[in-house]
């Protein structure tokens, strides 16, 4: 990621303008409050095949980031930016205005909406059963202990609330069509609560660790399924974010950072 002067509106809040996939895209996001898009972002919008052309929805999109690298890596494919606060959907608004994302911005649409509403309010929210190819989501995972803030938008976009997972992928399992796929980035400890809640609803589930080098824990899970399949759990080779000597990224890392490789190889 590199930063460059904002070029918009004058009256956002205070914000920068950053690149991402080496310039091939560009976020508008905030400055202080709020969330900072970054590496789950990137690792998460890699989850998708890269031959992947549907219509995809990203849960909890905050400015866009990772739906904004799917259709930078995936250029048949449609992304809509789900946002429960209206003041981070207009900064995915935004996002999509930036002149650096023209070639993007026609693929792309920012739906504000609370994803873990049911039945007749999800479809009146805009989020309509079947609607979708693939759904991807960065829900806020961390304990409150872990992210202690004073600030709102902050805490919701990185706080767990009680029956996060069930409820977020529920509502994945209702609007994504038959065999679509689902993908979710957590902390570790998170993929029993993960796997209960795909449980009868997604399956053929793939789980790969994020590690910050080869001798160190895992920091982070992706798990990636698809609805209605009826594959058992896979875990896949690790991901290691940096080489063992040095701090300097790993080769394979750094072409998912950049939008140059998906992180399941395909």
């Amino acid at each position: 990621m590199s930063a460059a002067p904002a070029t918009l509106d004058t009256d956002m809040p205070a914000h920068t303008v950053d690149a991402f996939h080496r310039g091939r895209f560009w976020l508008v996001q905030p400055k202080h409050g709020g969330h900072r898009a970054g590496m789950d972002a990137m690792m998460l919008a890699a989850s998708v095949p890269s031959s992947f052309g549907g219509r995809l929805a990203d849960f909890g999109a905050g400015a866009g980031a990772a739906g904004l690298a799917v259709l930078s890596r995936c250029p048949d494919a449609q992304a809509v930016l789900v946002e429960r606060a209206p003041e981070m959907a207009a900064f995915a608004a935004a996002t999509l205005a930036h002149p650096g994302n023209a070639h993007l911005s026609d693929r792309a649409a920012v739906l504000v909406a609370d994803v873990t509403v049911s039945g007749r309010a999800r479809a009146a929210a805009g989020l309509a059963d079947n609607d979708f190819d693939f759904v991807i989501m960065n829900p806020p995972f961390n304990a409150a202990r872990d992210r202690a803030t004073s600030d709102r938008l902050r805490k919701e976009a990185h706080v767990m609330e009680d029956g996060l997972f069930e409820n977020w992928i529920r509502s994945a399992a209702a609007v994504v069509r038959p065999r679509g796929g689902l993908a979710v980035i957590a902390r570790p400890e998170q993929l029993g609560s993960i796997l209960d809640a795909i449980s009868g609803r997604f399956g053929e589930a793939e789980m790969l660790a994020v590690h910050p080098r080869p001798d160190a824990a895992a920091i982070r899970i992706i798990v990636r399924a698809a609805l209605g399949a009826r594959g058992k759990l896979a875990i896949r080779p690790p991901l290691m974010l940096h080489a063992r000597s040095g701090n300097g990224p790993d080769e394979r890392s750094e072409m998912i950072t950049n939008g140059l490789a998906s992180l399941f190889g395909d």
